[in-house]
């Protein structure tokens, strides 16, 4: 993953990538009858339970647009929110407050969202050794928030990007010449400190990266009797992974096997939104 001081200028970057999509001249709905600064404030509400994710983002948005615009959080980044629940009051120029509505909603409800679908996924994990990674099936633009909402909500990152870690698929043991020769070559190229996966569609190519010396197996797209055969036929040589089609609704079955980690795509790609609003809009007399 980036870290912080990386994290915090790519954010900035694409927050103001995401203002300048909604205001490419001027809002022109408030700047009709809004001609100057008028001071006010405004309520984030909860409309439904959820885990919210994205306080630092959505405060961010408006930061941009005024530095000014104060901030009382009601909740803390990670906690569980009720319906009808009041979560945070934001003062500023009402102009300001209008704008950046839209995109700071945006991003706070589909960081919640993803936060909330982990959440509920891990919990059907408590008990097991087995940990929920995410996946590069991210929404363009908005990897570095909905991986950072995977880790809110109690799931745990798989490799950011493709210069972040040697994960070789069938197309690449393909080009390679097969399995054994994959992990060979990238053993030669890669700095020995990267671990090696590499993605088996059987027990026996499971078998034969475990020989090959691969660090990682993911077992994709098996039957969970497939997925026990693999495991003991790797026999502790490397971590297991499994992979494809794995959501909420049937990952249980997948805990008798023992597997190391479970990646879904699901928690960023398929995870609904968390409804959230801001309401109750009012001018305030300057002091």
């Amino acid at each position: 993953m980036l870290n912080p001081v990386s994290a915090a200028l790519n954010a900035d970057e694409l927050i103001k990538m995401a203002l300048k999509e909604d205001i490419s001249n001027e809002d022109v709905s408030t700047n009709a009858v809004i001609s100057g600064y008028v001071k006010g404030e405004v309520q984030l509400i909860c409309k439904q339970d959820g885990v919210i994710c994205g306080l630092p983002v959505f405060e961010r948005t408006f930061k941009i647009l005024d530095d000014n615009t104060l901030f009382d959080f009601r909740v803390r980044e990670g906690e569980e929110v009720k319906k009808g629940q009041l979560l945070a009051i934001i003062t500023g120029d009402i102009r300001v407050l209008l704008s950046g509505e839209r995109v700071a909603l945006n991003f706070l409800q589909r960081m919640s969202g993803i936060a909330t679908y982990t959440r509920e996924t891990v919990k059907l994990l408590k008990g097991s050794k087995t940990k929920l990674l995410d996946t590069r099936k991210t929404t363009p633009n908005m990897r570095i928030f909905e991986k950072y909402a995977v880790r809110v909500g109690g799931g745990y990152n798989h490799r950011y990007n493709l210069s972040d870690g040697v994960l070789l698929k069938d197309n690449h043991i393909g080009a390679a010449g097969g399995v054994k020769k994959a992990v060979e070559a990238a053993k030669n190229y890669a700095p020995f400190v990267r671990k090696i996966e590499v993605e088996a569609e059987t027990p026996q190519m499971a078998a034969e990266a475990a020989e090959a010396g691969a660090d990682i197996i993911m077992l994709d797209n098996m039957s969970v009797a497939d997925m026990k055969e693999a495991i003991r036929l790797i026999g502790g040589r490397a971590q297991t992974e499994c992979s494809g089609n794995i959501t909420k609704d049937n990952i249980s079955a997948i805990l008798e096997t023992g597997v190391d980690f479970v990646s879904s795509g699901a928690i960023t790609h398929s995870a609904p939104i968390l409804d959230l609003s801001l309401k109750n809009l009012r001018p305030l007399e300057e002091k």
